[in-house]
This record gives structure tokens, C-alpha cells and sequence, in this order.
């Protein structure tokens, strides 16, 4: 379990200009990345290891250029 008290949240540069529809990580966890819903932030959030949310970033990078 990550202890997310504290987490300082910025919106995901892929995120929705104006201010809807917004992914927010969490930065300085090693070794994984604490993802929530601006929309929604009492829910918990979802915590995925580094690697799995590179190959998930580098996926939306490769498909937001085909």
C-alpha cells in the first residue's frame, strides 16, 4: 500500500484543455505512479508500477500520431 497523504496531483498534459475529462498523477513515488480522476478525487486512486504506466503513455503517444 502507497502512502498517498501529501501527494502533490497535476493534470496529465493529455488531459482535457478546459478543465474537464482530466487524468492526474502524483509524481515522486519510486517505482510506480499514483493515477486519479480530477472529477472525482474522494475515490481512491490507482497506483500502477513505473514500467506498466511508460508503456501505457508511449501507446497513447504512438496512437495520437497514426
Amino acid at each position: 500500500m502507497v502512502d498517498l497523504h501529501g501527494a502533490r496531483w497535476r493534470a496529465s498534459s493529455y488531459s482535457n484543455q478546459e478543465g474537464g475529462d482530466c487524468v492526474e498523477v502524483a509524481d515522486g513515488f519510486p517505482g510506480v505512479v499514483p493515477v486519479r480522476d480530477s472529477k472525482d478525487v474522494a475515490r481512491k486512486p490507482l497506483v500502477f508500477p513505473t514500467p506498466a504506466w511508460a508503456a501505457f503513455v508511449a501507446e497513447m503517444k504512438r496512437s495520437a500520431e497514426a
